[in-house]
């Protein structure tokens, strides 16, 4: 049996003329626990966990505070993120996962469940599947088939915007294939079906209208190049919705991303582009910045303008310590307005392979679109600990 866990804990504080727009405090999320043999091959693996902002009473106690609450007070808080079994060597090949589990990789744009780190905006419980997971891998490829459903926390303080509305018969059902062209060239494919999805939509009249599709999802593919000297990658999805499979609604939502990165022994210069069109939607994670990429979904920053963003930065890592200073420019697609330039510096310090330590500074300077929601520039400053076991 093997124990394992985290602990994340956050605290920030934002000087801004609307301070709903973000969170202040200090916020803690607990994870824990074990994965363990049943029998040969056969694995398990058991995760809860426990979110709140300190000096708030937890979901299940609101408006008593948090001193003199019973145990069972506190249990009542606790969700379930991970239960499941594994079954390896399947066929002598595959391996099959089912039961609630976690997926995706945490900086995708496009498909992830499961926690997210130092982010003081979505702070909160973690996301996860109720799936039957198939997947088959080997040195040159790797290709995985997914069908469940999804399984939604909702923040404790609600300040998480989530990317659809989902209705009590959702269900996702998805494949992504991974090959290896070469040892430095890395191709995807994926595509994922969500039926009974309802994804948030504006009216001509600027109201928000849920409307349900059948089949609504998106596909994609991305190249990525990672030789010793630097890493390129390019990304490209598109969404689908209607009455059938990879039907197209007019004015599809799409994305594409771009990156690149030289590595320089202790200096990593880096760049970012990101196009988007009439709210593409995802699962993603994609949160860039201390401030705007986190107050909100930057797919949908603008409405059915679609996003226009720049991200410029460079890490340097001097032993224990990684520091990363990153400038960023938001626009809709058309830069039909000013643009939002943000300015971030911010560093971490591993004070062993368990524990780390974070802080960041984070100032925006808002253009045209979000000077009139949120009103004067923001300054934000958070820091935090991450422990993992």
């Amino acid at each position: 049996m093997d124990l394992k866990g985290e602990v994340q804990v956050i605290g920030s504080d934002v000087r801004a003329n609307e301070s709903d727009a973000y969170n202040s405090g200090t916020n803690l999320r607990v994870m824990a626990g074990a994965s363990f043999n049943l029998v040969e091959d056969v694995r398990a693996n058991l995760m809860f966990q426990y979110a709140n902002a300190w000096g708030n009473a937890p979901l299940a106690d609101q408006g008593f505070g948090t001193n003199g609450r019973t145990a069972q007070n506190y249990l009542d808080d606790v969700k379930l993120a991970e239960a499941n079994v594994v079954l390896s060597n399947l066929f002598d090949c595959f391996e099959l996962t089912i039961g609630r589990q976690f997926y995706g990789d945490e900086n995708s744009a496009v498909m992830y469940f499961g926690p997210n780190h130092y982010n003081a905006e979505r702070y909160g419980l973690a996301n996860s599947l109720d799936a039957v997971k198939f997947t088959y891998s080997d040195d040159a490829k790797a290709f995985t088939v997914l069908a469940g459903r999804v399984v939604t926390n909702t923040n404790p303080a609600d300040v998480t915007p989530a990317p659809a509305v989902l209705t009590d018969d959702a269900a996702i059902y998805g494949a992504d294939f991974k090959l290896n062209l070469t040892e430095a060239l890395k191709w995807q494919v994926y595509g994922y079906d969500l039926r009974n999805v309802a994804y948030a939509t504006i009216d001509a009249d600027g109201n928000v209208v849920n409307a349900a599709d059948e089949n609504a999802g998106f596909y994609g593919t991305k190249l990525a190049f990672a030789p010793e000297a630097f890493t390129v990658s390019a990304e490209y999805a598109r969404n689908f919705a209607g009455d059938r499979l990879v039907k197209e609604h007019k004015d599809t939502g799409y994305m594409v991303k771009a990156d690149a990165a030289l590595n320089l022994e202790a200096f990593t210069p880096r760049f970012a582009f990101v196009y988007s069109a009439n709210e593409f939607n995802a699962f993603g994670n994609y949160m860039p910045g201390l401030l705007v990429g986190n107050r909100v979904d930057v797919f949908k920053a603008y409405e059915g303008n679609g996003l226009r963003l720049f991200n410029v930065g460079v890490d340097y890592n001097y032993g224990k310590w990684t520091f990363a200073l990153d400038g960023y420019s938001f626009q809709d697609r058309y830069a039909s307005h000013a643009a939002t330039l943000e300015a971030d510096l911010t560093a971490k310090y591993a004070h062993n392979e368990y524990v780390e330590l974070f802080a960041g500074v984070g100032y925006a300077k808002y253009g045209t679109e979000e000077k009139v929601e949120i009103g004067q520039d923001n300054t934000k400053g958070q820091i935090g600990m991450l422990l993992k076991f």
